[in-house]
């Protein structure tokens, strides 16, 4: 006889985008089981959609190996509350959402109650620590990935993963003018327009910003119409980034709004950027990109002993060859900065080859992503049900 019990889940995200892709996922699940039980770790978005959170998600919100190592006493207090709790009361499938630290450290831990575990966007075992593949093979039941290179990596190490594509690129149309933006904005429409992303963490922007500003100042001294336009996460790291900026460029004129990402990339000639998601995101709105990263000293000393990477920004990664500029650690220096983002913002025409290859990778990511997930999700509870 079937089991007529209410299907039950536990998705666990651990910061902003995976909060996002949760919300996404749960709205996709409840019209396949509209009696379905959620709960986890939940932002607001899951929240939203109905997910019950038993912890805060910005405990576990937490980025780079010195920084971990700060918060660890709390992030593993979280862990063990919750390893106890799922033993209680099992869910049917326990989703982790990117977050591997956490979650593939919780599947482990919960793999012999019989609960069906589900990773939902790889972790970069194809660019640091490829042996931990072999852990994942043992704790999880599914790997979803949101890009082609990641799934094919697992099936060559006999992991069942499925490519869902990309949610961003499901709702991010293929076309965008940059007008509407800018009159939403207050920008001039016949003026060009960079637009600033120095992450979204309190550390990316200690690190980031200085250097950004001083490369704004840089390319404002050649282009001085030029206009900025800058999206922050929240409002504590807009008032961060607006106290550099008065210190560093007053003088410039800087448009400041939050969590509108997609609207600053809108209206942008080019992005000086960190890299992350958001590479993926101004790939997706066909923009030009520079693309930086820089982390303590320390954790990067420790790091590119572990690290194997051609390439960081996802455009390059995507497209395995490296399509918009980008610098690591020392070389994210104004001068190198400045060069690339002014030749991008003068000579738009080098573009338009990396325009058609931003393109096709789009159709390649615009998959359904939620909806796939879904499905997949509901194909391994058949097989146990």
């Amino acid at each position: 006889m079937p089991d007529s019990s209410p299907i039950r889940f536990c998705i666990v995200a651990g910061e902003a985008s995976g909060d996002l892709l949760g919300a996404d996922l749960i709205n996709e699940l409840q019209q396949i089981y509209p009696n379905a039980i959620f709960e986890g770790i939940a932002g607001p978005h899951m929240q939203a959609a109905g997910c019950h959170s038993l912890f805060p998600m910005e405990t576990l919100s937490v980025m780079g190996l010195i920084e971990v190592i700060q918060h660890l006493p709390a992030i593993l207090n979280v862990h063990k509350k919750l390893i106890r709790h799922l033993k209680k009361n099992p869910p049917t499938v326990y989703i982790g959402i990117d977050a591997p630290d956490t979650n593939l450290r919780i599947a482990k831990k919960i793999r012999d109650t019989g609960i069906k575990i589900v990773h939902y966007v790889s972790p970069s075992v194809w660019a640091w620590r490829q042996n931990r593949v072999k852990g994942i093979a043992k704790s999880i039941d599914l790997m979803l990935t949101l890009f082609p290179f990641e799934a094919a990596f697992y099936h060559k190490h006999n992991v069942p993963a499925r490519c869902v594509g990309h949610t961003l690129a499901d709702s991010i149309p293929f076309q965008i003018e940059r007008q509407p933006a800018r009159a939403q904005l207050g920008l001039a429409h016949n003026v060009p327009v960079l637009a600033i992303l120095p992450g979204s963490r309190k550390g990316e922007i200690e690190r980031h910003a200085p250097i950004f500003l001083r490369t704004a100042k840089a390319c404002a001294a050649e282009l001085p119409n030029l206009q900025f336009v800058v999206p922050m996460a929240n409002q504590a790291r807009a008032k961060q980034f607006e106290a550099l900026w008065q210190e560093i460029a007053p003088e410039l004129p800087m448009t400041i709004i939050i969590q509108n990402s997609g609207l600053a990339l809108a209206a942008s000639d080019s992005v000086l950027m960190v890299s992350g998601t958001a590479t993926l995101e101004a790939m997706l709105y066909k923009r030009n990109m520079v693309v930086t990263y820089k982390v303590p000293a320390l954790t990067f000393a420790i790091a590119k002993r572990l690290v194997k990477f051609k390439y960081m920004a996802l455009p390059n990664l995507l497209s395995d060859e490296r399509l918009v500029p980008e610098f690591l650690q020392e070389d994210v220096h104004p001068d190198n900065l400045t060069r690339h983002v002014l030749f991008q913002l003068t000579q738009p025409a080098a573009f338009e080859p990396i325009y058609q290859q931003f393109c096709e990778l789009h159709k390649q990511l615009k998959q359904n992503a939620s909806a796939i997930a879904a499905a997949e999700i509901k194909s391994l509870i058949d097989k146990t049900r």
